[in-house]
């Protein structure tokens, strides 16, 4: 029972590939776009045998018109010499050239209109797989673009707004409890006896002297 529920298992897997894989826009398009490649390929195909059967038929009319230009000749080369035998020979092959290069022409005309009609229909297949492939530029650019905006509002609505409203609120009281502990501390941050250091002994001779003087006036 294992082995047929792995395999079963594996089976929906491969099916559920292949159906995401059908539901994406991008991957369809190249779908279209190989069977249309594959569509002018066989209109080329198709497009070369056209032109041979043409050229072919266009030689047949060339070599039936020189088979009747030749019975011409030797008709009248026959009546010239009285040999009106030959020349009946030569009459009768030639309407029969002439019947038959009439019906090539026709053929001709019908098979050229095939061509005609065939180019055109290639022509416009490969103006539509053009036009595709510039609409597939354009649809996979907007599909990128979907894709980024969704990921983003994703990542939005994921935001825990208020938790990072009340972090930053925290943050801030830290910050400011940092700055009263610094203002704090340099209000005693130089002791009294280290005070007495800034005065230099020029001010101590000075005030000395003042004394002094004051001292002498009063005796």
């Amino acid at each position: 029972m294992g082995i047929f529920k792995r395999m079963k298992t594996m089976t929906m897997a491969e099916i559920n590939r292949m159906l995401d894989g059908m539901e994406n826009p991008i991957a369809m398009l190249n779908e279209y776009s190989r069977e249309m490649e594959q569509e002018i390929a066989k209109g080329q195909k198709a497009l070369a045998s056209q032109i041979f059967v043409e050229k072919k038929q266009a030689a047949l009319i060339l070599e039936t018109e020189g088979l009747l230009a030749k019975r011409v000749r030797q008709a009248k080369l026959a009546i010239e010499r009285g040999e009106d035998e030959m020349a009946k020979l030569a009459v009768q092959e030639k309407l029969v050239h002439q019947e038959q290069l009439s019906l090539y022409k026709e053929q001709l005309e019908a098979i050229k209109e095939q061509t005609r009609n065939l180019i055109e229909k290639l022509n416009q297949l490969k103006e539509t797989y053009n036009e595709m492939q510039h609409k597939k530029l354009l649809l996979a650019s907007r599909v990128n673009v979907a894709q980024s905006i969704n990921q983003i509002q994703k990542a939005s609505f994921s935001f825990q707004t208020d938790n990072i409203g009340r972090g930053i609120a925290r943050a801030e009281e830290r910050i400011l409890l940092m700055e009263a502990q610094v203002q704090a501390g340099n209000q005693f941050s130089t002791p009294i006896l280290e005070r007495l250091d800034f005065v230099n002994d020029e001010e101590v001779e000075k005030e000395m002297e003042k004394l002094k003087y004051e001292q002498e006036k009063v005796i």
